[in-house]
């Protein structure tokens, strides 16, 4: 928390963060040329940045692309804003989400845990029902082989797709159809990515959801903050978050 502070106090750091806000995976060159100072400069700023956690990188061929990674300070918002202004912070996520549109988020978190909890925890029913949104994910985890997400207030699947890659305890990649409303339906077939990596007693966890077509309903995206702070918050403490996305379907 302190390098997210520490990185969010110079009103640079923030501008490069509204500049990925208002569009995101640019290259070094694209956000130089908005900003007065040397390119050294720039790197500086967005090296720290990656350092906090707020900027995630990823290479596309010879470029390499730099990412706004929100869960860092929904990790903020759940540890203090919630306590005392949930419904207007909530309000104003809302209007944030549904103000970006995006091919491609990439969303990274580290959790004091195992490979192998950490699979299991995006693998299980049971487990992955205690911060998604309480649905509970089904599949026979091999390749080429169909899952399904639903949760006991619902008749039907809220999402379902293809395991398109199984490599555990390190890479998961799926497709993704969403079927809770008809405004998700109509974006027809997406890809979500989870790619696990140890790093010393703790894994850092990308999450990368792409192919998604220009202007797609940000309902597709905008929970990953969400999923990912409450399940880094149970893995690491056994206590389930009661954010808005985590009731949506209580009761």
């Amino acid at each position: 928390m302190d390098a997210v502070f520490r990185a969010l106090a110079a009103p640079t750091r923030r501008r490069l963060l509204d500049e990925l806000f208002r569009k995101d995976g640019q290259t070094l060159s694209e956000l130089e040329e908005r900003f007065p100072m040397t390119r050294f400069g720039v790197m500086k700023h967005l090296k720290q940045l990656e350092e906090a956690g707020l900027v995630v990188t990823k290479r596309r061929g010879r470029e390499k692309l730099h990412f706004l990674n929100p869960v860092p300070i929904r990790l903020v918002h759940d540890r203090w804003v919630s306590k005392y202004a949930e419904p207007w912070a909530a309000g104003l996520s809302g209007l944030k989400t549904r103000l970006e549109a995006r091919m491609e988020k990439v969303f990274e978190i580290y959790i004091k845990t195992t490979p192998k909890r950490l699979w299991e925890a995006i693998t299980d029913p049971d487990m992955r029902s205690k911060y998604n949104f309480g649905m509970r994910i089904n599949s026979d985890w091999k390749a080429g082989s169909r899952y399904e997400s639903s949760h006991p207030a619902t008749s039907g699947p809220l999402v379902e797709g293809e395991n398109l890659e199984v490599d555990p305890p390190r890479r998961l990649v799926q497709s993704m159809v969403a079927l809770w409303s008809d405004d998700v339906k109509s974006e027809g077939t997406s890809r979500v990515t989870w790619e696990i990596e140890p790093i010393g007693d703790s894994c850092r966890l990308t999450v990368t959801h792409d192919q998604l077509r220009e202007g797609a309903n940000p309902e597709l995206y905008g929970g990953w903050p969400m999923i990912l702070s409450g399940l880094k918050t149970w893995l690491e403490t056994g206590e389930t978050l009661t954010t808005p996305g985590s009731l949506m379907y209580s009761g």
